[in-house]
């Protein structure tokens, strides 16, 4: 079972302070083996996208102090399981729900 860390992470920013990010990694690029077994990507991101035109200072700090308050609450974090996904471009419209400790 993964727990798909830069997924919880986004999850994290957003419902911490409606900040919007992406996860690149093993949900947009892992693929499955013949077993059904996640062959996760190299890499776990997450991207976020400033449009430096539309946001001021205060966007800024709002989204550091958000980032400040993730890391402080990072012991309880928990990772997201998979319970759906289609066949292709499963980081658009899979379904997840949250790994219970």
């Amino acid at each position: 079972m993964e727990k798909y860390p830069g997924h919880a992470l986004a999850c994290k920013f957003y419902l911490n302070g409606g900040i919007c990010s992406l996860e690149i990694g093993p949900v947009m690029f892992g693929k499955h083996d013949e077993k059904g077994q996640l062959i996760p990507a190299l890499n776990e991101l997450v991207c976020l996208a400033i449009p430096r035109r539309v946001y001021t200072q205060s966007h800024i700090e709002n989204v550091a102090e958000v980032f400040e308050r993730v890391v402080k609450e990072r012991q309880n974090a928990r990772g997201y399981k998979i319970i759906w996904e289609p066949s292709f471009l499963r980081s658009f419209t899979a379904k997840f729900e949250p790994v219970i400790p």
